[in-house]
């Protein structure tokens, strides 16, 4: 185990750099999300440096007293296999004491993180492609979010998320180059929400909550309504709802790749029916 690795908070200079790394291992990470994620919880993101270079880097995002979400667990590839992960965990893994802690483990972590304490509960399966247009008019009822609907939003997103996260969510609506569409009831009561964001390969959608699998129809046309002919949309898809895989598999997109949520207890709480696209694999 090595002796002279510095595990501290990281600096925004500092995960961008971890994020130019998760594009380089074909995570395919969204323009500026770094700027998002920092504010959940800035003293929840460690690198781990030697000799002044980071080396290593965890997020373990701390959202309620009951739950937290690891994520970016990296070594630099020249460094693997040194004991550098395991150390930079060791770490950074006191600062969700007490929290059931969930992740999105790869299939090469995820007898890692078995051997830690983490259960599997379900996979994320990433569909990518460039999807089938209909060619009709986007419903009028998928409405472009404006600031007045980021309340409501922030409510319908903590009965789907095992959290509430009101900030990250706000922040997530409004992102440069963010385009966010919401579908509200008769009665004004929101139906579902989707965000679609630019990154380093197409465009990512996530997430995508709705009550029915046509609110999610509705929802996912309106946001790939909004690229050019022949983008290509990536969203990474719950397996323990089949109408979710259905509406992907639908739309012409293809599975590329898949994780495995893993919690350290049990399953926290939320609408499996509603989730049709995880926000992000790195904060959940």
């Amino acid at each position: 185990m090595p002796t002279d690795l510095i595990v501290t908070q990281a600096t925004p200079a500092e995960w961008d750099e971890i994020v130019a790394w998760t594009a380089a291992e074909g995570w395919n990470p969204g323009h500026g999300d770094a700027a998002h994620f920092l504010p959940s919880d800035p003293a929840g993101f460690f690198v781990g440096r030697l000799d002044g270079r980071v080396v290593s880097a965890v997020s373990v995002v701390v959202y309620s007293p009951q739950y937290a979400f690891l994520g970016y667990y990296l070594v630099h590839p020249e460094l693997r296999g040194t004991g550098l992960g395991l150390a930079t965990w060791n770490a950074a893994l006191p600062h969700a004491a007490g929290r059931v802690i969930g992740l999105d483990g790869v299939p090469a972590q995820q007898a890692t993180y078995a051997r830690a304490g983490f259960v599997p509960a379900y996979r994320n399966v990433r569909h990518t492609g460039r999807p089938r247009r209909s060619g009709a008019t986007p419903d009028p009822a998928a409405l472009a979010v404006a600031p007045h609907h980021h309340p409501a939003i922030a409510a319908y997103d903590r009965g789907c998320f095992p959290a509430a996260r009101a900030g990250f969510v706000s922040r997530w609506l409004d992102g440069p180059g963010h385009t966010a569409r919401v579908l509200l009831g008769a009665d004004g009561r929101v139906r579902g929400y989707g965000v679609i964001r630019p990154a380093h390969q197409g465009h990512r959608i996530g997430p995508l909550f709705a009550d029915s699998p046509e609110d999610a129809a509705v929802l996912f046309d309106a946001l790939v309504a909004t690229l050019p002919p022949g983008a290509e949309v990536a969203i990474d898809v719950p397996d323990r709802y089949p109408a979710a895989a259905e509406l992907a598999t639908d739309r012409g997109l293809t599975a590329t790749s898949e994780c495995l949520r893993m919690y350290t207890g049990p399953a926290p709480a939320s609408r499996v029916e509603a989730v049709y696209g995880t926000t992000t694999l790195e904060l959940g």
